[in-house]
């Protein structure tokens, strides 16, 4: 018995949800991405091959929508705007600090290279197998592991700098 094109796509929902806010840094923009990548799979289910994974052909669909995205924004030099950060005056201390740390970590993703951050989200965060991200991205499993090292190395020297900066200004407020 086959399972629907539609159950294995509720059944990717979340774990596409996750890739897209990895791959735009916005909440807003990942439910489009999700949207589109959703609408174009329903339209093209019948290019799914049965036997193969359902949810490598639906990233691999995300990530063609939003490189071919990006090239559109670089041709017609947009600007994206980032979303604000909303704090409730609520907050526990650690949920602001959680937060903030959160807002600097996708700030520094965001500057790195497109395909590292694929890799970097696709097996850091999704826990895929390198050979399951390099099937994704299309990609020799060697690429798929160099450009993981090298995001790595990129995302904590971003976050270094950026925690300096912090510390700097918060010791400068407290002399």
């Amino acid at each position: 018995m086959s399972v629907s094109v539609s159950d294995q796509l509720i059944a990717v929902l979340p774990r596409l949800r996750r890739f897209a806010r990895g791959l735009t840094g916005n909440a807003s923009q990942a439910d489009d991405l999700v949207q589109a990548a959703c609408e174009r799979a329903l339209t093209r289910a019948h290019q799914f091959e049965e036997g193969t994974r359902f949810d490598s052909w639906m990233f691999r669909i995300a990530q063609t929508i939003w490189i071919d995205q990006l090239r559109s924004r670089n041709t017609r030099k947009e600007v994206v705007e980032d979303e604000a950060m909303h704090l409730g005056s609520d907050e526990a201390v650690r949920r602001v600090e959680a937060r903030l740390a959160l807002q600097e970590v996708r700030a520094a993703l965001a500057q790195i290279p497109a395909e590292q951050r694929v890799a970097l989200m696709l097996v850091t965060v999704d826990g895929m197998s390198y050979k399951q991200a390099a099937e994704i991205a299309e990609v020799p499993v060697g690429t798929i592991m160099s450009r993981l090292a090298r995001a790595r190395v990129a995302l904590q020297a971003k976050l270094a700098v950026g925690g300096h900066a912090r510390r700097s200004t918060n010791d400068a407020e407290a002399e």
